[in-house]
């Protein structure tokens, strides 16, 4: 294995079959995928059910959780008995289902020490008059059943208008349904729980509908939650740097370069997930490095990296995990 220490993690991703996915991950982001609908690229997981394997380099063909538990030195040796972020590209053709999502204390001890599942959404790209769902209307858990039994999702469900560019943050709790026409980044927990509380009635080739979670939703919906209005963006975008998000979880940034932009490592996180969403450009690194980036390209720059010089026309979002904070759930 090459001696020299090792900065950055270009990693496979892992393409998902869904019922309502479509194609635009083969033709907006040229990767080559399996036939059929197909709804989720996996880009940085260390996920059971999808664990991303490492592209190249001296690590080439071990999977970033074998990386996250033999050479946990690679990340700052940051805590957690996990990798605790998942980065994912989701491709709408037709609409998710309704669903909701618990927190790390209801998963751990319902789903088998899992983590929760906090997750946030940056719209890729959105059809004209595409509109989504987040957040629901009933005032508390017997009103919540009675809506769900009489079929009136009209009124239960908060459905807003979406356009690429859009940002939403998905809390626990939240009820929410991405739909037709929409091309999402999400930046989540490494979690795969979900309780499905409405499928619009669809069923597979076969004729099977998917499983509802009724009672599990019913547990643990955010009742006091406000449903957003839209998704505008309300952070300022800073030298062509937005803040995305900021919560207990992780950090979501928002990078856009017209000539050089640059954005150094520091230290509140030990290691950062980028993305190349739109454009192509190049990264350099300290010592003078330089690695082509394109559109579809996912990495973690990892502890070593020093700061990192992008340039070039692109678009990114970075994650990362605040080194106060610890998301490593129970086993």
């Amino acid at each position: 294995m090459d001696d020299s220490p090792c900065k950055l993690l270009f990693l496979e991703p892992v393409f998902v079959e869904k019922i309502w996915g479509g194609r635009k991950l083969e033709t907006e982001f040229g990767y080559s995928i399996p036939d059929g609908p197909i709804g989720e690229c996996w880009a940085i997981s260390a996920h059971p059910h999808g664990d991303c394997r490492v592209a190249e380099g001296p690590y080439a063909g071990l999977t970033l959780s074998a990386l996250w538990r033999d050479h946990r030195e690679l990340f700052g040796n940051a805590p957690g008995d996990r990798f605790p972020l998942l980065v994912k590209i989701l491709d709408a053709d037709d609409a998710l289902s309704v669903q909701v999502h618990p927190d790390d204390a209801y998963a751990a001890e319902h789903e088998d020490g899992s983590l929760g599942k906090r997750e946030c959404w940056y719209v890729l790209d959105a059809d004209e008059g595409a509109h989504i769902i987040v957040g629901q209307h009933a005032r508390n858990r017997a009103e919540f059943l009675q809506m769900v039994r009489e079929g009136n999702w009209e009124n239960l469900l908060n459905e807003i208008p979406v356009h690429t560019g859009d940002f939403f943050a998905v809390e626990p709790g939240t009820v929410h349904a991405i739909l037709a026409g929409t091309l999402i980044l999400e930046t989540q927990q490494s979690s795969d729980v979900t309780y499905r509380v409405y499928d619009f009635d669809r069923v597979d080739a076969s004729g099977k509908s998917r499983d509802l979670h009724i009672e599990q939703s019913a547990d643990v919906v955010d009742y006091a939650a406000s449903a957003p209005m839209s998704g505008e963006l309300a952070a300022p975008e800073v030298d062509g740097i937005t803040h995305l998000l900021h919560n207990d979880s992780f950090d979501v940034l928002r990078v856009r370069m017209h000539d050089e932009a640059p954005i150094e490592i520091e230290q509140r996180w030990d290691y950062l997930c980028v993305s190349v969403v739109a454009g192509s450009g190049s990264l350099k690194l300290d010592g003078g490095e330089t690695r082509s980036l394109a559109k579809g390209d996912h990495f973690i720059a990892l502890s070593g990296a020093g700061a990192l010089l992008f340039s070039g026309e692109m678009e990114l979002i970075c994650s990362y995990v605040e080194r106060s904070s610890t998301c490593s759930g129970s086993k």
